[in-house]
């Protein structure tokens, strides 16, 4: 069929030399997909693998090359994961069978009006996946009408670092399955696309026929191309949502609680075959705040490789875990490998390193980026792991070089992890480990500025193992001066920290000179402090619970800084009554509480899962005070019964909505809740909302305000869309 396609496409050339012919290889989706189960009640089952893909995409691949194709098309992705394979084999037959390479073309497929694939990826995910692809150009097809796919094409437009091409159905099919639209309809909604700068290349894909084509080249002709839009180099990862590393982040938290070396409770399960309960302890580090789930099944009496699999093939059928990328860690490449091949997002793995020496290194670098991933790279080389400053750049400098020179590797997917060790042991050159880490850190941002530095915190207190709240006061003083010489992302348990600010006094200053190494006695001091400190016969420390003899504002605020919620609905009770009304108490000393744990967030003291704790504890007092709001609004209503149903006796109407790409509403609604109280019609659109739908309600309810919530950083790009 190639070998066809070519001969016509060179007697058609021949007749008009001006205007060339190109024969596009199509490498279709099959009818299988890797990322979703054939089986309810077997989410981790597949109905074909990675590897299975790829050799029939190799042969494939093969097949059109030799038939003489201008272009490999990749088209209708309606799996991330598929698409993947495809790239993979794409890029093996150039390297294995000295194909010379050809353009790549990949085209999704939005599966209806949420923006996603049937996979579940967001366009903007999706973009990150196949990046490594560096393909000539990307798009949509498929699925979707030319009326339905504009947004979703623009939002291709935005962020494609290539071209862009677009080729629709006819609409949407009828009752018969046919395609309705003439081409004299779909022609101008084509050309929309052209005027608004979307697309590049254009084209009709299912219900289309010569003469809807012919009518889109007339539609399109003498309209300027889009422009490629430069893009920022940042790292971008994702699971069925993207993960930018925006400098508007300041950490990234990965959760670190899926690890069989790290804790007992998720080893426990796994070792007992419990993967739904340990699916659960993933769950909570989701909802905690974790960015990303670092995953390790690295323990002896494990298939560390068939489980590694399984567990993340688990992860990818529950939506509400899969949506944050995942870190596939590992000290055995074969294990990275197998989470890989389960993984339709963009991955981080964990790690390589030079131990093995340069040969290795790179061998395993190239797997890693076919693979679609970023990487951690570990300060090891041949002479061991590094310590000192000097020992560390040297290494990361070399790896650097390696990676971006003989690899291919993007600056910005290269992640440094050059060490977090244990201090206080005793030995005394082990004393300056943390001072070495926050020194290298600051210049390593300063000499190779587009990578990131990660590492694994807990590691700092092994000395302390057994006293948690030492170990943590150490993990928030060291993170609180490592962040702010440029440590990146670290795997961590962030939720259970102290606040930076709230750490007693004495210990503070421990922690500190520790870090530092400013005295010789530290670790001895530390010891002492453990000790005096340490709970006797299970009796709670009074100091723990000195809080609650506060006045009740202060306890409030101490609740909402701390994220405890315990306590609160006694205490909003308590406080109500020394309000004349409810919303009184939200704008004082709620309001109060909150506008210090975002001052502690903005000067890095606070990190992402401490601030959607305290969310949680406002969202509560919040919740308890609403049947009394509505109460007062209630007896006004019965004072005014106009009130009730006539829109002119509000002060105006607000339209709140969290914007589409974000769950995060707290803050949203404590909003409704004051606006609704002084009163004004609030419609409530709830959280992902499309841009489509907030105009469209803007306007039929004649709003005066509208109000856009959000957490993560990429909604500020959907906030001004």
């Amino acid at each position: 069929s190639a070998k066809l396609a070519r001969r016509a496409a060179d007697e058609y050339t021949a007749k008009n030399k001006s205007k060339p012919r190109f024969v596009a290889g199509a490498l279709g989706p099959t009818n299988r997909t890797c990322s979703l189960s054939p089986s309810v009640e077997h989410p981790e089952e597949r109905n074909v693998t990675f590897d299975e893909l790829v050799t029939a995409y190799s042969e494939q691949t093969l097949g059109l090359l030799e038939g003489g194709v201008d272009i490999l098309l990749v088209e209708t992705v309606f799996d991330t994961l598929n698409c993947k394979a495809a790239i993979f084999a794409i890029q093996e037959v150039f390297s294995k069978h000295n194909k010379s390479p050809v353009p790549v073309f990949i085209s999704g497929t939005i599966v209806d009006k949420s923006g996603r694939t049937l996979s579940g990826q967001t366009i903007e995910a999706f973009l990150n996946s196949v990046e490594h692809a560096s393909a000539f150009c990307v798009g949509l097809n498929c699925a979707l009408g030319a009326i339905e796919i504009r947004p979703f094409i623009e939002r291709v437009s935005k962020h494609a670092p290539c071209f862009v091409h677009c080729y629709p159905n006819a609409g949407l099919p009828n009752a018969m399955s046919r395609y309705d639209q003439t081409p004299e309809i779909m022609a101008p909604l084509i050309r929309d696309f052209a005027v608004s700068g979307f697309v590049n290349i254009v084209g009709g894909c299912c219900g289309t026929r010569p003469a809807h084509i012919s009518a889109i080249v007339k539609a399109v002709e003498g309209i300027t191309p889009r422009r490629i839009p430069k893009i920022e180099p940042l790292l971008t990862v994702s699971g069925l949502e993207p993960l930018v590393f925006v400098k508007e982040i300041p950490f990234v938290n990965v959760g670190e609680r899926c690890n069989v070396t790290g804790s007992r409770r998720f080893m426990n399960l796994i070792k007992a075959g419990k993967f739904e309960a340990a699916l659960s302890i993933a769950q909570e580090q989701v909802n905690d705040g974790a960015q990303i789930l670092d995953v390790n099944m690295d323990e002896a009496m494990l298939d560390s490789a068939a489980i590694m699999s399984k567990f993340l093939r688990l992860i990818a059928s529950d939506p509400s875990i899969s949506r944050v990328p995942l870190m596939i860690d590992s000290s055995k490449f074969q294990v990275i490998e197998a989470g890989l091949k389960v993984s339709q997002g963009k991955c981080i793995v964990n790690s390589i390193s030079l131990k093995e020496g340069e040969k290795d290194f790179i061998e395993k670098a190239q797997k890693v980026r076919r693979y679609g991933a970023a990487v951690v790279v570990m300060a090891f080389d041949e002479q061991g792991q590094a310590t000192d400053v000097d020992h560390r750049l040297f290494i990361c400098h070399r790896s650097f070089k390696i990676l971006t020179e003989k690899v291919g590797f993007p600056p910005q997917d290269i992640i440094f992890d050059h060490n977090i060790l244990t201090i206080c042991t005793g030995i005394e050159e082990h004393n300056n480990y943390a001072v070495n880490f926050i020194e290298a850190t600051k210049r390593l941002k300063k000499e190779l500025p587009l990578t990131k530095v990660s590492g694994g915190v807990s590691n700092l207190s092994f000395s302390f193992r057994g006293n948690d709240p030492l170990r943590e006061a150490m993990h928030s003083v060291f993170l609180y001066h490592a962040i702010r010489a440029g440590m990146d992302m670290g795997i961590v348990n962030a939720g259970a920290l102290p606040i930076y600010d709230t750490i007693e006094e004495e210990l503070l200053k421990l922690c500190e000179d520790a870090i530092f190494n400013r005295h010789p006695e530290v670790t001895e001091k530390l010891l002492e402090y453990a000790q005096k400190t340490k709970n006797k016969g299970g009796k709670k420390d009074p100091k723990a619970e000195e809080w609650r003899t506060k006045p009740v504002n202060e306890r409030l605020k101490y609740a909402l800084v701390k994220g405890i919620h315990d306590h609160i609905e006694v205490d909003t009770e308590e406080a109500r009554k020394l309000f004349p009304h409810p919303l009184r108490l939200i704008e004082g000393p709620l309001m109060e509480g909150m506008n210090v744990v975002g001052d502690l967030f903005g000067s890095g003291k606070m990190f992402l899962p401490q601030v959607i704790k305290s969310a949680r504890v406002m969202k509560k007092a919040v919740a308890y005070l609403i049947p009394f709001l509505e109460e007062i609004k209630a007896k006004q209503r019965l004072e005014d019964p106009s009130s009730v149903t006539e829109n002119s006796s509000y002060a105006g109407t607000v339209l709140l909505a969290t914007v589409k790409g974000d769950v995060h509403d707290i803050g949203k609604n404590i909003v409704g809740v004051v606006l609704g109280c002084n009163n004004y019609r609030v419609i409530d659109l709830g959280v992902l909302t499309p841009c489509e739908k907030i105009l469209e309600t803007a306007i039929s309810e004649n709003v005066d305000i509208v109000g856009l919530s959000g957490l993560i950083t990429p909604s500020l790009d959907e906030m001004i869309h």
